[in-house]
């Protein structure tokens, strides 16, 4: 993946839609079965007051997803570039290299992109807010990337609060302030996302604590947004048995490890009272 990670490499890509740029801003979702809450998104999603152009990076679905999304319109709908699961990450690049490759090769009677942002697809609460919220301080507020946190329900959120928190506080303690360091609700400017391309992502679920790893120690301005309360129908899958996150858990732990170590964070450990 790292050679095709790379978007100056990128010539001729099948990827490249004929379709017009028509907005500052790009949305992608990565879905997966996402039948029960796909329409919704998209309804939601068009309401924006940035008008985004929207992208689904579909993760071969069993269910109606691609086909209810069909039938809203305008909307591009490609397959991830690889069959392989858990495929977060692969669902990301993919989508990053659709929107930059369709960016880069844009005639001069059309507008790229200035920034990219990521939605989780099983949202069953969202509201056009979420969008402007997010989208605003990267295009107009100076900030390189946002990144949302919300409430959440008591039990939700378990690899954030036993993994994800606890192993930035020892190894990235100066990253420990962010609530919502999974977060799938992601804007940046398309620079950050091209950067973050080069740096050969993860293919799995620790590509959203990668990010805000990669770009907190390449000096990024990152701005938290708060988007209230978050119900998602993923939860309704795992609230009666954390035990199916554990592949999740691995995932992220094994990608936190590796930053440490690319960092040379991994003698911090050292330092902590147990």
């Amino acid at each position: 993946m790292e050679s095709s990670a790379k978007i100056d490499n990128i010539e001729n890509s099948e990827l490249v839609s004929d379709k017009s740029i028509t907005s500052d801003l790009a949305v992608i979702l990565c879905t997966k079965n996402s039948s029960s809450t796909i329409e919704n998104m998209l309804i939601n999603i068009k309401k924006s007051k940035f008008t985004p152009d929207i992208l689904i990076v579909d993760g071969f679905s069993t269910d109606d997803t691609v086909k209810i999304a069909s039938n809203i319109g305008g909307i591009k709908i490609i397959n991830q570039n690889l069959q392989k699961f858990p495929g977060k990450g692969i669902a990301m690049k993919t989508g990053l290299l659709e929107i930059l490759t369709k960016s880069t090769n844009s005639s001069n009677n059309q507008t790229n992109y200035k920034a990219i942002l990521f939605l989780d697809s099983e949202i069953k609460n969202i509201t056009p807010a979420w969008i402007d919220d997010l989208a605003k301080p990267v295009l107009e507020g100076g900030f390189d990337m946002t990144r949302g946190f919300y409430q959440r329900h008591p039990r939700d959120a378990a690899v954030t609060k036993l993994i994800a928190k606890p192993m930035l506080r020892i190894f990235f303690p100066e990253m420990a302030h962010f609530e919502q360091p999974l977060s799938g609700e992601v804007c940046a400017n398309v620079q950050v996302w091209k950067k973050m391309l080069d740096c050969n992502p993860p293919d799995g679920w620790g590509i959203d604590v990668w990010f805000l790893i990669e770009a907190a120690i390449s000096g990024y301005n990152i701005k938290e947004v708060y988007l209230g309360h978050k119900d998602h129908s993923s939860f309704d899958e795992y609230k009666d048995d954390v035990g199916m996150l554990s592949k999740m858990s691995e995932q992220v732990s094994f990608t936190v490890i590796k930053e440490a170590i690319k960092y040379e964070r991994f003698e911090i450990y050292k330092d902590i009272e147990t």
